[in-house]
């Protein structure tokens, strides 16, 4: 159990907003990545600054492995201290026990990648930093970042692509849309206008609390009850749609520009393949991310960046 005292935290009424203190680094991990998140923490530990805390958020199971990258400024989080009891994590008999699955009576049994999402809104309600800085557990950070880019002028960087889904029908993205507008009680068009997801983004704690309550406001139910009840959503897409289509972007600037350059898709790379890569980052981009289906090995990834 985490003992740093998690508790609920209140947001501060909307007139006294005028500036946002307090960042908090926030990544959502399991046992398989634990070699990829160690890298990631030590390359933002040299690379990183301004955020006051790094939160690892993962399985019960997975705490005590986890527990080796706690510092004075890295606390792991169970997630049992984070999501409702009602919520079961247990082996998958049609994966022969190989994979966890998550089951309830007020949900659609749930995958490893649906309760990371969870638990990234969740932490919201149980820390006291304003502004939460999201980093997956397989970005390598390559350069200087201060986390100061997420703010300006008491507000907090939403990362949106404008309008760059239309005319491309990217299914996912269309579904995540639809099933974010469902959740928050709003119609939005069949085609997903603007794409909200990315790594190395960043959202105010008091407006995922302000989502949460929305929600449940909406459906008279526990927001992962309403969430969890559809078997494909984003985080990032419901997040995205309550800033701008229900708090018309209050308190938030947009930015396109992706902080981190990532490899979506693919099974494979060569070293050389890898080195084409970290040289084709752009001049804003300071990390790169491998995810973690693609085979590549954290220590080989350390060997090639030195």
């Amino acid at each position: 159990m985490v003992t740093i005292g998690l508790a609920k935290q209140e947001a501060p009424p909307a007139h006294t907003r005028q500036s946002v203190a307090g960042t908090a680094l926030v990544t959502a991990s399991y046992a398989a990545d634990f070699d990829r998140c160690r890298l990631m923490c030590e390359t933002m530990d040299r690379h990183v600054t301004g955020a006051d805390h790094h939160y690892i958020l993962v399985e019960r199971r997975d705490v005590a492995l986890f527990r080796q990258l706690e510092s004075s400024r890295r606390t792991v989080v169970d997630e049992g201290d984070l999501l409702p009891g009602w919520l079961w994590a247990v082996d998958d008999p049609l994966s022969l026990f190989r994979r966890r699955i998550w089951l309830s009576l007020r949900t659609k049994p749930l995958r490893g990648w649906h309760v990371q999402q969870l638990r990234r809104i969740a932490i919201a309600d149980h820390i006291r930093e304003e502004v939460l800085v999201y980093c997956d557990s397989d970005v390598v950070f390559l350069k200087p970042f201060d986390c100061a880019a997420f703010q300006k002028e008491g507000k907090v960087r939403l990362f949106r692509r404008d309008l760059t889904l239309i005319g491309q029908r990217n299914v996912d993205h269309d579904i995540w849309a639809q099933n974010a507008g469902a959740a928050l009680g709003i119609k939005v068009p069949e085609v997903a206008r603007h794409d909200y997801v990315s790594t190395l983004i960043a959202w105010r704690r008091d407006s995922v609390k302000a989502m949460c309550a929305r929600i449940e406001a909406v459906h008279g139910r526990h927001w992962i009850e309403v969430v969890g009840s559809r078997r494909k959503f984003s985080e990032c897409m419901i997040y995205g749609s309550f800033i701008d289509d229900i708090l018309d972007g209050e308190d938030h600037f947009h930015g396109s520009e992706e902080f981190c350059r990532v490899h979506w898709y693919g099974s494979h790379l060569s070293d050389a393949d890898l080195r084409a890569f970290v040289a084709g980052m752009g001049q804003e981009q300071v990390a790169v991310g491998l995810q973690s289906f693609i085979d590549v090995d954290a220590e080989r990834l350390r060997r090639l960046i030195g």
